[in-house]
């Protein structure tokens, strides 16, 4: 895996604050320091507090600001937590991204085999979850009038996999959801995008698919870059769908962004 603490050349997003989850592995780790990297005060939820923690102090040490909060997005009452906790941490959040995200059981199970329980899960972590923390985080970015939501998704969510699901319905449900939220909250000046990352190298695709050629996978970092950029950018349109693909290292990136 990449470096989590990013390439970002300019600090983008001085003085800006960000709240990711997810935030202890994979994109969100690679996020929390490249949005550090260009300025931004970090917050990064996970369930686990040592990976939590490392990924913190590597942040901290590159000269970075972030801080840790242990929650479970899919717990009921984790978002108004972490919302007061984010805030009493850095302020006002700017920027929330929507990243946690569970697979459910590995293997990957045909939806024959898959329990009503590890579906209700992959809904309340990749679904539920981001709901509670939009919906208790935008109304303060419409009262302030500006802010960006980010939510993370897959080509599962557009593309019927065997075997995956309940991931996939539940990335399909969080993308309508986006459009409905970027919708209903248009003009208020808080935008709302959904980001496809591509194929990585990340614990979770090594979980998915453990047969994978790494070296034809994404680098999480570069990736993290691209994200910044869109969201320091400014000109992604409210409610797109943006598919990033910075191919293994060394290959130049490619985006396709959809209304």
């Amino acid at each position: 895996m990449g470096s989590t603490t990013g390439r970002v050349s300019e600090r983008v997003l001085e003085g800006q604050t960000a709240l990711v989850t997810g935030g202890s592995q994979g994109l969100g780790r690679a996020l929390g320091g490249a949005l550090a990297a260009a300025g931004a005060r970090v917050v990064l939820v996970a369930r686990h507090f040592e990976p939590l923690a490392t990924a913190v102090a590597e942040i901290r040490a590159a000269g970075g600001e972030a801080h840790a909060i242990v929650a479970d997005v899919a717990d009921k009452d984790a978002a108004a937590v972490i919302a007061g906790q984010a805030a009493a941490l850095v302020g006002p959040i700017d920027l929330l991204v929507n990243n946690a995200s569970t697979l459910g059981p590995v293997p990957l199970r045909l939806l024959l085999d898959t329990d009503c329980e590890d579906l209700e899960r992959a809904l309340a972590v990749n679904l539920v979850g981001a709901f509670r923390l939009t919906k208790a985080l935008a109304g303060p970015m419409v009262l302030r009038g500006a802010g960006t939501i980010v939510n993370v998704t897959s080509d599962a969510a557009t593309e019927a996999y065997e075997r995956w699901g309940a991931y996939g319905a539940s990335k399909a449900a969080l993308e309508q959801l986006g459009r409905v939220w970027a919708a209903e909250l248009a003009g208020t000046g808080v935008r709302l995008f959904t980001v496809d990352p591509g194929e990585m190298d990340t614990r979770m695709h090594a979980d998915a698919i453990p047969d994978a050629n790494r070296a034809e996978l994404s680098d999480p970092a570069r990736v993290a870059e691209r994200i910044v950029a869109l969201v320091a950018g400014g000109d992604t349109a409210s409610g797109a769908r943006v598919a990033i693909r910075v191919g293994p290292s060394g290959a130049n990136a490619a985006e396709a962004a959809t209304p």
